[in-house]
């Protein structure tokens, strides 16, 4: 029941460093109504899974996995995550999975639920499936868990030892995901050209370019695909792009390793979550963020490129309904204040925006913050945005 690639991670050693890299699940399952077929899979890894579900994905457990486990004489209990991956859930989840005496964990839903199974699984050290029921994530893929408190505010990741051992890709479950889900996926996804071609672009291992160049893959493929993916759900445009999403951006991921996987779009989601609640989701926070990222680079260095990058992508945003500005996201009325605390944590010593080539200070990350749909390199408003309220700032 072992994970046959937990003892295959690429590895490179030298006198100085050790990097172990989760490339990949074991096995990738993937098609239309193949939760029938992948059983026999699931059943390999144990037969006592705990089903971990959100609160909107129980009906799918109920109404389609259990009865497919059930034929499968596999001994399954259910239990909800919550609101978000948290503590709470997580030690309950732990307390269930140890009376239930489960032998596999099968994480059945969207980024939190996946991200939750992970996690318990890592923790009670058993394998875990991933059935991602929406295309607004890569966690399907990922030996990576987001925590977060009760009220959804981020506040650590966990590294796990490795991916999930199975990852089973259904599009008919991914396509009774609403609509804004792959959107807000394909913001997420699109991330990691601009992260990683910063963070990684001028390192020479070999891994490293390769994860890079898939992200310009990726990114390649999610401008030319998903205006027509997200009009034809369920074709296969649209298959393609939920591919994109959910595992192509994990590939790079586990290709690249941390250094090549998050910088500052992703830092200024976590800032976000601290004052947006659940007001928006994962990818649009992180598709919002490019922006900043992109903006700091026009402000702090002068780049003509990111200027280019920028406009291109709010075009592309325009189409496909990602959002531009703080107030797409629900924040345009947001104090100083709270601006000011996003960005703080956004800054925190340990935060991912310092994998950028340039140091950032507090005032340039807010003025970036207010000004990510500005058609010009307004320098000044970093002067400006310390001494004036956010609706004085103009988002063009």
């Amino acid at each position: 029941m072992s994970n046959q690639l937990s003892n295959q991670t690429l590895s490179t050693q030298t006198p100085n460093s050790l990097l172990t890299l989760a490339v990949a699940p074991a096995k990738v399952i993937r098609g239309s109504d193949i939760l029938q077929a992948a059983v026999g899979e699931i059943a390999k890894l144990g037969d006592r899974p705990l089903i971990v579900a959100g609160n909107s994905t129980m009906t799918i457990s109920q109404e389609i996995l259990q009865p497919i486990l059930a034929n499968q004489n596999l001994h399954f209990a259910q239990a909800a995550y919550g609101a978000d991956c948290a503590e709470t859930g997580l030690k309950s989840l732990r307390k269930l999975a140890k009376e239930h005496k489960a032998d596999v964990i099968i994480g059945l839903g969207g980024g939190k639920a996946l991200d939750t199974a992970k996690l318990v699984a890592h923790q009670s050290q058993l394998p875990v499936v991933t059935i991602p029921t929406s295309a607004a994530t890569c966690a399907a893929w990922t030996a990576l868990s987001n925590v977060y408190s009760e009220a959804g505010a981020f506040l650590y990741d966990v590294a796990l030892s490795r991916c999930p051992d199975l990852l089973i890709l259904d599009y008919n479950l991914i396509q009774t995901a609403p609509p804004h889900t792959l959107v807000a996926g394909i913001g997420d996804a699109i991330a990691k050209w601009y992260e990683a071609s910063v963070s990684s672009g001028h390192l020479p291992q070999t891994l490293i370019i390769a994860a890079v160049q898939q992200a310009r893959i990726l990114r390649d493929i999610l401008f030319q695909k998903s205006t027509a993916a997200i009009q034809q759900p369920g074709s296969e445009v649209w298959q393609e792009v939920v591919d994109a999403t959910v595992l192509l951006a994990g590939v790079i991921g586990g290709l690249g390793g941390a250094q090549c996987r998050t910088v500052a779009a992703h830092a200024v989601h976590n800032g976000l979550t601290h004052i947006a609640g659940h007001n928006s989701i994962h990818g649009e926070k992180v598709a919002y963020g490019i922006l900043v990222q992109l903006r700091l680079e026009e402000m702090v260095q002068g780049n003509q490129l990111a200027l280019t990058a920028r406009q291109q992508l709010l075009k592309f945003y325009a189409e496909i309904g990602l959002p531009q500005k703080l107030g797409d996201l629900g924040l345009g009325n947001i104090t100083l204040g709270e601006l000011q605390t996003a960005a703080e944590i956004a800054l925190a010593p340990q935060s991912d925006i310092h994998r950028l080539p340039f140091k950032v200070a507090l005032e340039q990350l807010m003025a970036a913050m207010v000004s990510t749909t500005a058609p010009t390199d307004s320098r000044d408003l970093v002067n400006r945005v310390s001494t004036r309220g956010i609706s004085d700032e103009v988002e063009e």
